[in-house]
Formats: structure tokens, C-alpha cells, sequence
């Protein structure tokens, strides 16, 4: 977070006092103590320019210019760039270069949950990548370092050294490429599931190595096909914040 890891720096941008009032209070159960600030486009330029702001959230009544002159604000901000989400009801369109959405809030209660994946979005995240193919390590990991969630990315070449990784760290996201030196990845999976129950796993496979994986990728958070993509990764990484829920269907 800015300066302090446990207290992020949240900024509500909306047109309405109400709302303000809601995010407050429900600021106020957050597991976490929270630095809250709200107010309407113009103000947001101003406190954004001065950088320091962890995550921003838009209310999706703001007008569309109001809400593009924000996220422009918002994306020469100072680092660290904040991460965006936008409040909306189910179905509406999204503005370009937000990170993810969120349900529109119609309390406190509701307002708390949102505050918790916030944090949760914000938190630096350890992540392994585990494979042997320097092209496929390479491409994985600067579309991570690139992404606007906090990553910690390491890599791995072989089994063994994945799981000598993941024992002694305190790994939150593995992204495992089921073809791999030493134990392949299907008895690697297997293994990292008997010992760290609480590891978001991502396999890596062609469509077909996907398809004959078949049921021993239960358990595991997602399943990313070969070749990949920014935004196939950026779909992996709002499962893992608990954001693909939101998403405009």
C-alpha cells in the first residue's frame, strides 16, 4: 500500500453525498484499517495528482466524460498506479482501462464485502511460474510485472525446484505448465494439492493437453490454453481477486 501495507488508501469518486456516506460507513467494518477519501471528478483530479491513492473506485452514475477524465487522471498518477473498479449494476458497459467492477452497493453491509476484495486486489500477491519453456516463462511474466495488481513474480524451471519454492514461500498464485522436467505437471499438481491446500493453481497446457487432463484439474483456479494472452491472463487474475463475478455478462 502507500507507505503502509496495512492501510490502504481508498478514493470514492462520485457525484452523489449519499453514496459517499454508504462507502464511510461501511469503511468503517473493514477488516483492515482503511484511508478513505470521496468526492466528485473534480476533486479526484486533484487528490490523484498527488499520487499515493491505492484503489479508486468509480460510481458508474458519473458521466462518461467525468469517468474518462478520471481513469486519465487516475493513469498518470504517481507511483503506485491505483487500481481501479467501477460500481455498476449487472449488464452495464465498462469504461476502457478499468482493472475490474463491482456490484453496485445499496448499504453499509454490502459496502463492507466490496472494501474486503479491495484490500484483497491490493495486498502483494507471490506468485511462481513453473516451466521449463523460456519463451512461455517470459511472456507470463511481463504481462504480470506489467499488471496493475501488486505481483511478486518468481519462476521456477523444473518440478523440484518449483516445490522447494512453494514449501519455503508463502506463495498466493502458482501457474504451473503441465509439461515439465522432473515430475510432469499432472503428479506435480497432485503433490502441490496434497501439501499447500490453500495455493490458487493455474495450469498451463495446450487445448489438448487440457482435454486429457480431464478431472485432475478439479481444485485448481483456472485452466490457461496455449498460446495466451494479456487478457487471458487478466481474466485468471480477477478469479483469483474475486472479481469475474461482477463482469458484465
Amino acid at each position: 500500500m502507500s507507505g503502509d501495507l496495512v492501510s490502504p488508501r481508498l478514493l470514492l469518486i462520485a457525484a452523489s453525498g449519499p453514496v459517499h456516506e454508504i462507502w464511510r460507513e461501511g469503511t468503517t467494518q473493514a477488516s483492515v484499517p482503511i484511508d478513505f477519501d470521496a468526492g466528485d471528478a473534480a476533486d479526484a483530479r486533484v487528490m490523484l495528482a498527488k499520487g499515493g491513492i491505492d484503489v479508486c473506485v468509480l460510481d458508474a452514475a458519473l458521466s462518461n466524460d467525468d469517468k474518462a477524465a478520471v481513469i486519465r487522471s487516475a493513469r498518470k498518477a504517481k507511483a503506485p498506479a491505483p487500481v481501479i473498479f467501477m460500481t455498476a449494476p449487472r449488464g452495464a458497459s465498462s469504461p476502457e482501462n478499468i482493472d475490474g467492477r463491482l456490484p453496485k452497493p445499496a448499504n453499509a453491509a454490502q459496502v463492507r464485502k466490496l472494501i474486503e476484495i479491495c484490500i484483497r486486489a491490493r495486498m502483494p500477491t507471490k506468485v511462481l511460474i513453473a516451466g521449463d519453456s523460456d519463451t512461455t516463462r517470459g511472456i507470463l511474466s511481463k504481462i504480470l510485472k506489467a499488471s496493475r495488481f501488486t505481483l511478486d513474480v518468481h519462476e521456477a524451471l523444473e518440478s523440484y525446484a518449483a516445490l522447494s519454492q512453494l514449501r519455503a514461500g508463502q506463495f498466493g498464485l502458482v501457474f504451473l505448465d503441465r509439461a515439465m522436467p522432473g515430475l510432469n505437471g499432472a503428479d506435480t499438481l497432485k503433490q502441490i494439492k496434497r501439501e499447500i491446500s490453500d495455493l490458487a493453481i493455474v495450469v498451463m497446457a495446450t487445448p489438448q493437453e487440457g482435454a486429457a487432463a480431464g478431472r485432475s484439474l478439479s481444485g485448481t483456479l483456472a485452466l490457461l490454453k496455449k498460446p495466451f494472452y494479456a487478457a487471458d491472463v487478466d481474466a485468471v487474475l480477477k478469479r483469483y481477486y474475486g472479481l469475474h463475478a461482477f463482469e458484465a455478462s
